[in-house]
Parts: structure tokens; C-alpha cells; sequence
């Protein structure tokens, strides 16, 4: 097996894995997944840790009031628990000297360009550092019209944001089954699963721990998401031994999902696919030569000319000096910084605006036409 197989890695953990179907975070079993999370950053990984749990943390830290089940409420519950669950992790990372960072998000977040990028960004610089991002939606500020919804579907979109190549789907069941295995003794488990069909669908049961948000039926969306994103995919058991560790180092544990597309290539074909770029950025000809030979990131020192009025995340064409299209990309500037800082090399940008966010269009950002 590959001990780096996979090098970017997104944990989701479920609330029934964090208290143990109890009332109350189970310290003692978060340890256990701290330490395997720090096996897997030892190793080089990138590790990603979308965690819930804010509300169970809530009710415990509050002495398990008895509240009505309403949006204010459960929004309230997650702002008392968010500090205390954040707090958790930090001391348990501690531990091993590992620094771990808060990120809070709606899908408002991923949903609009700029604030995709930022996040992307964010992510980023938190694994360059080799800082463990511990990830959540923002429950105590959301609506009902930009919450995810649940802590699978964000995941799903984490790993789509990060470029993970594998999400871990940890929960109270064992994976998918031919029938539930709660209610049927002869329910066997699903080792791999390549088509997510209505088939399929009608397999998922409800969550069994009343704590909780989402279901199996739930994994499966956000297995379909993450898949089609470029991410291998596995829902096991969170309370299974070594399960983190054994995921990633490529053992048949719970259901695996394989990724439908190599995650380069499917976030190029995202951008091939995002909405019609609302300007154009021309290059020079030694520039579209290298485009087209090399794939190299566009820098701002090789813009001739700037079309249209976009902002930061736009798509945008690029066209060479006879207006052909040789690429479209996102842009990590907008219109009007790139057209202060066309022509200008990279160690001038930052004293020309006050900041620097690398190349006009990083490769990774860009599909050659």
C-alpha cells in the first residue's frame, strides 16, 4: 500500500462518534481521534477536521436545560458550545504541540466566489503552517437559507474547497448496508459502492443517537458531492479501532466511495463549467506560447490589457495579442488592481496596492481552451 496515497485528508466526525450516543463529549475518545488525526500529520498529511458537535456541548455546559427545538435555540446552544467544543480540541491537540485553527461556515460561504476563494485561502495558509483546521458550520448566525444543513454536506464541500483527496465520513454505523442493521440480522455491509442511484438511496436509515443532524441518507449526498469532486470517500464507524489511521493508509473499512474524477482535473472542468467569464485579460506572445506548452500561472507582469469590469473570484477569458481565446481561469485580482498592476512585476505588487495574492490566475485556477 501507499503511505501517502492520500496527502490531504478531510475528517468529518459525527456528533453519536463525539459523545458516544451519551449526553456529554466523550474526552476520552477524543483523545483517541487526536491521536490518530497526529499520526497522519506526522506522516506529512494535510488533515482537515470538520467537527460537531456545538450543540451537544451547548446542553452540557448549560446543565441540559429544557428548551423547545427551534432555530433561536439551537443557534443559542452552538454559541455557548462552539468556545467550549474549539476549546476541547485545542487542549487535546496541545498535547502533541500541534496548533489547531477555527473556521466557521455557511454555504453562503462556499456559494459566492470571492468568499469560496477566501475560505480556499484561509484553508491554505492554515496547512502551509501545518496548523489543523477544526471546521464547523456557523450555527449561531446562520438561517435557514444558508445553512448546509448538516455537518456531512459540509464536509463534502470542505473537501471541494481544500482539493482533499479523501473525506472520512465517521459515524455511529459500521457503513452502508444491504438493509438496516438494526432491525435485520442478515443486513451485510457494503464494502465499495461505484453509483450513487436511487438503489442505492433507499438503502440509507435515519441517525440512531437523537443528537445528531444528518442520517446515512445525508453521507450519501455529501458522498456524491465530495466524489464528483475529486475525493475518495469512506463512511465507517468513528468508534472503530485505528479507523482514521487505517482509512488513510488505504484499508477495506466500512463503504468506500471512489472519487469519480483525479481532483485536478475535475475543479478544471469546474471552471470550464462556472458561469461565463465577464472579462478578458490579453497576454503577450512569448506568454500564450508558455500557456500552451508549460500550463504556468498567469502573472500580472505579463498582462498586456484588461477587459471588463470583474471582481476577485470572476472567470475571466485569456486572449492572446490576435484576441484568441487560449484560456479561461479565475482571477485572484479584480479589474481594477489588475489593470494598476498589468505589466508589474511580483515584488512590486504589494507597494502598488497594499497586498498581494500571488499570481493574476494561478494554474490551478486555470483550463487551457
Amino acid at each position: 500500500m501507499e503511505a501517502l496515497k492520500y496527502r490531504r485528508v478531510v475528517v468529518k466526525l459525527g456528533t453519536s462518534v463525539l459523545t458516544g450516543g451519551t449526553k456529554r463529549l466523550d474526552r476520552a475518545h477524543m483523545i483517541e481521534l487526536v491521536r490518530q488525526c497526529v499520526a497522519l500529520h506526522r506522516e506529512g498529511r494535510d488533515v482537515i477536521i470538520v467537527s460537531s458537535g456545538a450543540i451537544a456541548a451547548g446542553r452540557e455546559k448549560l446543565n441540559y436545560p429544557s428548551l423547545t427545538e427551534t432555530m433561536p435555540v439551537r443557534q443559542m446552544l452552538a454559541a455557548v458550545g462552539q468556545s467550549r467544543l474549539m476549546l476541547r480540541w485545542e487542549d487535546l491537540f496541545e498535547i502533541y504541540g500541534i496548533h489547531v485553527g477555527q473556521l466557521l461556515l455557511t454555504r453562503a460561504d462556499i456559494q459566492h466566489r470571492e468568499r469560496f476563494m477566501n475560505a480556499r485561502d484561509t484553508l491554505g495558509e492554515l496547512l502551509k503552517h501545518r496548523i489543523i483546521p477544526i471546521i464547523n458550520e456557523n450555527d449561531a448566525v446562520a438561517t435557514a437559507e444558508i445553512k448546509v444543513g448538516d455537518n456531512d454536506n459540509l464536509s463534502a464541500l470542505v473537501a471541494l474547497v481544500a482539493g482533499a483527496d479523501l473525506l472520512m465520513l465517521l459515524t455511529d454505523q459500521a457503513g452502508l448496508y444491504t438493509a438496516d442493521p438494526r432491525s435485520d440480522p442478515d443486513a451485510q455491509l457494503i464494502p465499495e459502492v461505484h453509483t450513487i442511484d436511487e438503489a442505492v438511496r433507499k438503502l440509507a436509515g435515519g441517525s440512531v443517537s437523537g443528537l445528531g443532524v444528518g442520517g446515512m441518507s445525508t453521507k450519501l449526498q455529501a458522498a456524491d458531492i465530495a466524489r464528483r469532486a475529486g475525493a475518495d470517500v469512506v463512511i465507517a464507524a468513528g468508534r472503530a479501532p485505528d479507523v482514521i489511521t487505517r482509512i488513510a493508509h488505504g484499508y477495506a473499512v466500512g463503504t468506500r466511495f471512489p472519487a469519480m474524477h483525479d481532483a485536478h482535473e475535475q475543479r478544471k472542468g469546474w471552471i470550464f463549467a462556472a458561469p461565463a467569464p465577464i472579462g478578458s485579460l490579453v497576454v503577450d506572445e512569448t506568454t500564450a506560447r508558455a500557456l500552451a506548452e508549460t500550463s504556468d500561472s498567469l502573472l500580472a507582469e505579463s498582462i498586456l490589457d484588461v477587459e471588463g469590469s470583474f471582481a476577485r473570484g470572476d472567470a475571466v477569458f485569456i486572449l492572446d495579442g490576435s484576441r484568441r481565446e487560449l484560456a479561461r481561469g479565475i482571477v485572484r485580482y479584480g479589474s481594477d488592481d489588475l489593470s494598476a498592476i498589468k505589466g508589474c512585476q511580483a515584488e512590486h505588487i504589494q507597494r502598488q496596492l497594499g497586498f498581494a495574492n500571488g499570481p493574476a490566475v494561478h494554474r490551478d485556477d486555470m483550463i487551457l481552451v
